[in-house]
């Protein structure tokens, strides 16, 4: 059994797989070194673990992490993978986009396949048949572009995010709404066109916590896998054990 830990930038989730299933996912505002004694007492096959961190965690729960498993791996740059990683500034590239490329090829191999987390930021991340991680686009995700309004401007409000069908507003806020939510749905929708013209019978799958919002509004299908990236890093941890 394996430990998946994902330490994102406003969150962190940690997941439990047995033979490549999730077991169960969990996302919490900060792991400590005590879960860590509290999941080995729920599942004692855990032996193996994962760690993926775009920013800075506490040494008590690496210690943790290292001394009660007999694989710890830390995911960096130059960490193997079972894809080639063609993008060419490796050291910036987030590794929550790596593995969700790695989830996908996972998922559908020998497939040309454009990977979309709706997240903070939206990524759109292409891998093609031959297994080559080719690199991607990063634009503002949904609330970002509510709040870009609302800070760079003198008198435009804060608004959130909810459901609004309609082509265009009848009022600054109504506006906003049709503009960003809209906005963000044709980008979409073109992008993924755009990609179709050079990568024959393209597979989409769209991840992240804003992935519900697309549900019936974008005309191109897809498909939906939210532990996409917890799936990659598993997938990535099996790979290094491999090798050992």
């Amino acid at each position: 059994m394996n430990l998946v830990i994902d330490i994102g930038n406003t969150r962190t989730k940690f997941s439990v797989f047995n033979r490549g299933e999730v077991l169960i996912s969990v996302p919490v505002d900060e792991l400590k070194a005590e879960h860590i004694i509290v999941l080995k007492n729920e599942h004692p096959d855990l032996n193996k673990v994962i760690l993926s961190a775009t920013k800075d965690y506490s040494p008590k729960l690496k210690k943790a992490l290292q001394q009660n498993f007999d694989q710890f791996l830390e995911v960096e740059s130059d960490t193997p993978l079972p894809i080639e990683n063609c993008y060419k500034t490796k050291h910036t590239l987030g590794k929550d986009r790596i593995a969700a490329a790695v989830g996908a090829f996972d998922l559908y191999p020998e497939t040309n396949i454009l990977i979309i987390d709706a997240g903070t930021a939206i990524t759109y991340d292409i891998l093609n048949d031959k297994h080559q991680y080719l690199g991607g686009n990063i634009s503002p995700g949904i609330d970002m572009r509510f709040k870009a309004l609302n800070l760079f401007t003198g008198k435009l409000p804060l608004v959130s995010p909810q459901e609004y069908n309609k082509l265009f507003g009848t009022s600054t806020e109504t506006a906003i709404l049709a503009g960003v939510q809209n906005g963000v749905v044709f980008e979409i929708d073109r992008t993924i066109d755009t990609f179709k013209e050079f990568y024959n019978n393209l597979k989409v799958i769209i991840t992240g916590g804003n992935t519900e919002f697309f549900d019936k509004k974008l005309k191109n299908s897809f498909f939906v896998h939210f532990n996409l990236i917890a799936m990659g890093l598993n997938r990535i941890l099996e790979y290094n054990g491999e090798k050992l």
